[in-house]
């Protein structure tokens, strides 16, 4: 018991010590201008919780278009790359042909690659084909990944043989197959692989940095950048901004977890 109670009081004080920054922001975001930020003698919650820092952000920058600039980014991103590495995935998990591991294996070796090593080419291939300062300029380097294909692989081949089995008997397509017994089958790993490349695009900094020269579509970490830069380091504001850059993808997670818990796919198969 004792033993048992060290281990969650560490674990309490890790936790702590993660949600600290988290909390400091959001503190620092309704802080007036009175209220000190950085000495000991300053609060830890604000005094008079004002919305003023949050008004003043969004009525001066355009948030609203960096909001919905990362949006649709990381909507789109997250819908292509659900749509192309389930359909990579299920060939490499359910099919058998010739080279198949040894194409699953060198796709699961490129996640070795540092993303700065191939910047530089992806960046030429970007402005050769037209795509920069455009949405599907920032997406196109994340249309699929090679850890959504191993993720989903490994999801697809936990799924009973025997429904495949019955939907090739009731004569289904293989792509009939993909889509209605597979995928919903998965519907777990989706989740989660949504979540990944949710959080991976809303928050992506580096590469809308190099493609993106025009303020109308910079994402919300440009324009929290940029709203560093410009206010002098006025820490309440910029807390502000940053609280509306990371709110959505909270709200994502405490709205989705529920469909992370994995079910039961072979309560589908009769004995």
């Amino acid at each position: 018991m004792k033993k048992t109670s060290i281990i969650y009081l560490i674990l309490l004080l890790i936790a702590l010590g993660m949600l600290f920054p988290l909390v400091w922001l959001i503190s620092t975001a309704f802080k007036s201008p009175t209220e000190d930020i950085f000495t000991a003698s300053g609060a830890w919650l604000p005094q008079n919780p004002t919305w003023n820092n949050f008004v003043s952000v969004w009525q001066t920058y355009p948030f609203g278009q960096y909001l919905w600039n990362s949006t649709v980014v990381a909507v789109l991103t997250v819908s292509l790359n659900l749509l192309f590495c389930s359909l990579a995935a299920y060939p490499l998990a359910r099919l058998n042909f010739q080279g198949r591991d040894t194409i699953f294996a060198a796709i699961v070796a490129t996640i070795m690659i540092p993303f700065q090593i191939v910047m530089i080419p992806l960046y030429i291939l970007t402005v050769q084909l037209g795509l920069r300062n455009t949405y599907f300029g920032i997406i196109f380097p994340s249309l699929a990944s090679a850890f959504g294909i191993f993720l989903l692989r490994q999801a697809f081949q936990s799924v009973p043989k025997e429904l495949e089995e019955s939907a090739r008997i009731d004569g289904c397509s293989e792509l009939g197959i993909w889509w209605h017994i597979m995928i919903p089958a998965i519907r777990p790993a989706l989740v989660t692989l949504a979540i990944f490349v949710f959080i991976g695009a809303w928050s992506d900094f580096l590469w809308p940095l190099i493609v993106l020269d025009r303020p109308e579509y910079y994402t919300l970490p440009l324009g929290v950048a940029k709203l560093a830069s410009a206010l002098d380091l006025d820490w309440r504001l910029i807390a502000a901004g940053s609280v509306i850059s990371i709110a959505p993808v909270l709200l994502l997670f405490v709205f989705v977890q529920r469909y992370i818990i994995p079910t039961d796919v072979s309560s589908g198969v009769k004995g």
